[in-house]
């Protein structure tokens, strides 16, 4: 079904289905702060991430107690809010990489099945 801009999908929906996997996986070598978190999701090619999205998604994530949080002089501008996992943050990205592989799998299948099918 077609969505109202014309595209099958509407991509920033799927975004915020994912976002607080892709986030935690972000943070999972090192701590971030939120910029910089937001450059990394879009260099990976999530383009689509808006600046609001990511920012809330990390205070929320700090609130559900999955990061922890300190800042940062910079002597470039105001402080750094930096963002890390923690126990429970590193808990949340192992479930949460399980429950996306199961997802991702039980798709692809679907859609091989579709193309087999459409194939003959």
């Amino acid at each position: 079904m077609p969505h109202s801009n014309g595209n099958p999908v509407d991509t920033s929906q799927l975004l915020k289905g994912v976002l607080d996997l892709a986030v935690l996986a972000v943070l999972a070598d090192h701590d971030s702060y939120g910029y910089e978190v937001l450059r990394q999701l879009r260099n990976s090619g999530l383009d689509g991430v808006g600046d609001a999205s990511v920012y809330g998604t990390l205070r929320r994530l700090y609130q559900a107690g999955a990061l922890k949080s300190y800042v940062v002089p910079s002597v470039e501008g105001p402080y750094r809010k930096y963002y890390g996992l923690n126990d429970r943050g590193r808990s949340a990205l192992v479930q949460s990489s399980k429950t996306w592989g199961s997802l991702t799998r039980a798709l692809e299948h679907l859609l091989n099945g579709r193309s087999k099918a459409n194939a003959k």
